[in-house]
């Protein structure tokens, strides 16, 4: 809950400048800087006494980079900075983005949609720098919105936001999507949170790494060419999930994996819990509802371009493209009028931290 006291920030493009960086606002352990790549995306760094994020606050509010305690959290890539483009491929190098909302995942034979939809790349409307109070204390919040209106089709607005508070490495994000149609709207939304490939990393979940709870991915986009050698593995991996708990295998992750892990405890009040326990004993972690998102998606590549594990993607649905979530019955509707709210929470814990969260994922195990 937020306090009366909370003050707000409106941006606009002009506050960026075209060179250099400029600190826009500061209080307690906060500071924000707004600055434009080389490409003339804007950015604006939010630090903490912990360490920074950059938010991109036009372009889909993604959030580019994080890093905390020295630690960073953001997958490799080869993007050097973000760069405006028509899908997520023309800037693929965000720590997490929005992914969705009217169409998600690779697109198959019969999709017309880019990569994960049009939310990624969406340019924002408006978008704004909150301070204020809650139950975590203080905290500093990246905002906006962005209404997508479309003559006899879709008419909605989204509002993502995250918020960082004074000495965490953990950011509370958000999606807000509300139909402004007559009619029911199809919802696909996946929180795309991309970390980093760190070798010899272990993945504590609440559900078993049996076939059932979590299942190798067999069916085969068409931007990955499989070899017999990588047939066998997602056999091998069918059979015995367990082999990729602990990242001890990096090669074993080119071409990438991609698993669904399903039947994840919860607690009392319905969030569940995955942490990435990293060799040095820090973890990086991710908290939600399944309610509100009900399918885990674990995408793991580490090759020449790219270095991810994004162990934990939460999502409306599986991410096969439209046509075959559709056929799956995953396609949400969203009443007209209707909101839905899409809350997670993930980042960075320290080694001091780490323990309590793996010991919670291990209870939600047995619940």
């Amino acid at each position: 809950m937020s306090t009366v006291n909370d003050v707000i920030l409106h941006l606009q493009p002009e506050d960026f400048p075209a060179r250099g960086e400029r600190v826009i606002a500061e209080s307690g352990p906060f500071r924000v800087t707004a600055f434009r790549y080389l490409s003339g995306v804007e950015g604006l760094r939010i630090d903490n006494a912990r360490g920074h994020v950059v938010v991109l606050p036009y372009l889909g509010q993604m959030i580019w980079d994080a890093v905390f305690d020295g630690r960073r959290l953001t997958m490799g890539n080869v993007f050097p900075y973000p760069r405006h483009g028509s899908s997520i491929l023309d800037t693929y190098g965000a720590f997490a983005y929005h992914a969705g909302v009217l169409r998600n995942g690779t697109p198959g034979p019969q999709d017309t949609h880019p990569l994960h939809g049009e939310m990624p790349v969406r340019p924002m409307d408006s978008a704004h720098v909150r301070f204020g109070q809650d139950e975590g204390g203080t905290f500093v919040e990246v905002g906006g919105h962005t209404e997508y209106v479309m003559g006899f089709g879709p008419h909605y607005v989204a509002r993502p936001r995250v918020r960082l508070h004074g000495a965490s490495g953990l950011l509370h994000a958000e999606m807000v999507v509300e139909n402004r149609s007559a009619h029911e709207m199809e919802l696909m939304y996946m929180l795309h949170a991309n970390f980093a490939f760190v070798a010899n990393a272990v993945i504590h979940q609440p559900a078993p790494y049996t076939p059932e709870s979590t299942v190798v991915r067999k069916s085969i986009p068409g931007h990955v060419k499989p070899s017999q050698a990588f047939l066998d593995l997602l056999d091998e991996l069918g059979r015995n999930p367990q082999r990729m708990q602990r990242l001890a295998e990096p090669d074993l992750y080119s071409p990438e994996q991609v698993f669904y892990i399903r039947g994840l405890g919860t607690d009392g009040n319905g969030r569940t819990r995955l942490v990435m326990e990293l060799p040095e004993g820090d973890a990086f972690s991710i908290a939600y509802r399944p309610q509100d998102l009900p399918h885990c998606v674990r995408w793991i590549l580490n090759d020449g371009d790219a270095q991810v594990a994004a162990f934990a993607l939460p999502s409306t649905c599986e991410p096969e493209g439209y046509t075959a979530e559709k056929a799956k019955g995953h396609v949400r509707l969203l009443a007209p009028g209707g909101t839905a709210r899409f809350p997670v929470t993930l980042g960075y814990l320290s080694a001091a931290e780490a323990g309590g969260a793996i010991t919670e994922v291990n209870n939600l195990s047995r619940g």
